[in-house]
């Protein structure tokens, strides 16, 4: 069997994929199971895909906005490259299966799938339905949904509720401590998405000598938005507060189980892992972005606690922190309606549907 893997950008688009992948190769051990994986020139996603031992390539691809820019008309001229690339792959490669899971960059790999008469299925995981899956959701074969919500949003013959699958590697239990404090105080995960997320680390920053006095705090901060960036002196905090650009699914592992809280934006790949681990959550989307109204549908199944950005400050910050650490009735109740908001994490009802 095989599949053509097509996304990037962003974690989001390629965590679910990935964790397919994995299932495909340990549990499903399918017969002559090969793959490939298009992607994005400049993105994050190609050191992920490589390592869960996928070949990469890039294509070009653009960002259809829905505002006038001239960005546009130059984008317009990618896509119709990543259109020919994809179809120069798709004749190479000779795939049974195309899968995405959103992505500008899906986008003109599902068209050229489609005239190449390839099955596409394209996987939507956030509330509101994004402009790439809209575009793709005529040449799909099946759209898989993450959220039973979504279900009404797409064509009724095409769509099935799989839940969204994680890495294997976040189910590893046997911790190696390298994340460990000196005392007992409480810990707190700061999530900023796969490519950070400046306003969130400059608020925590900002609150750092509050936040100590009650807390630990792992800070991944994204790639080059490190404190040594903000000109804190580090070693005032560093006791109690450890910074990474990244951590690998391994490692992210670890501090998910060691973290008593998380902090985190609102993307679904990220909110699916801390859900299963039922870990209570503060939610700071990015403002006007789809995020928003994944922070909103968490907020109202009292899954997690929904804070504006551009209403936070550090003394309103640090106390619904400390609001949430000391309340163990709200830390459950969160942890286990958020676990509760996929019907599946393991991706064998994803899987069930590729392979019949």
């Amino acid at each position: 069997m095989k599949i053509l893997y097509a996304g990037g950008g962003t974690m989001g688009s390629v965590s679910p994929l990935i964790a397919i992948h994995q299932k495909l190769v340990s549990k499903f051990q399918v017969p002559n199971y090969q793959s490939l994986w298009l992607g994005t020139i400049f993105g994050m996603e190609r050191e992920l895909v490589e390592k869960a031992g996928i070949k990469f390539e890039p294509i070009e691809s653009g960002k259809l906005r829905r505002y006038f820019a001239l960005e546009n008309v130059f984008d317009i001229f990618r896509i119709i490259i990543g259109f020919f690339q994809a179809l120069y792959w798709l004749v190479k490669f000779e795939p049974d299966i195309v899968l995405t899971a959103g992505s500008f960059v899906a986008v003109p790999v599902a068209y050229a799938a489609f005239f190449y008469n390839a099955p596409v299925f394209a996987h939507q995981q956030d509330v509101k339905v994004g402009l790439a899956n809209k575009l793709m959701a005529p040449v799909a074969k099946k759209i898989t949904v993450a959220l039973e919500k979504s279900l009404k949003d797409f064509n009724q013959k095409k769509v099935v509720l799989v839940g969204n699958p994680i890495r294997d590697e976040l189910r590893i239990t046997d911790l190696q401590h390298r994340f460990d404090f000196e005392n007992n105080l409480p810990i707190v995960l700061i999530l900023g998405g796969g490519t950070g997320a400046l306003a969130i680390n400059e608020l925590i920053w900002q609150s750092l000598s509050e936040l100590i006095k009650f807390c630990n705090i792992i800070h991944i901060t994204g790639k080059d938005k490190s404190i040594s960036n903000c000109g804190l002196p580090i070693t005032d905090y560093e006791l109690q507060y450890k910074s990474f650009e990244f951590l690998d699914a391994e490692q992210i592992s670890e501090v998910y189980n060691l973290s008593n809280i998380a902090i985190s934006r609102a993307g679904m790949a990220t909110l699916t892992e801390l859900a299963y681990f039922k870990k209570p959550t503060i939610i700071i989307p990015m403002p006007d972005t789809h995020q928003e109204a994944n922070a909103e549908y968490f907020a109202k199944n009292n899954a997690g606690i929904y804070l504006k950005q551009k209403e936070l400050t550090a003394k309103s910050f640090v106390q619904e922190i400390k609001n949430l650490l000391v309340d163990e009735t709200k830390k459950k109740e969160l942890g286990e309606n958020m676990n509760q908001i996929f019907v599946d994490y393991s991706g064998e009802k994803y899987l069930e549907e590729i392979l019949n």
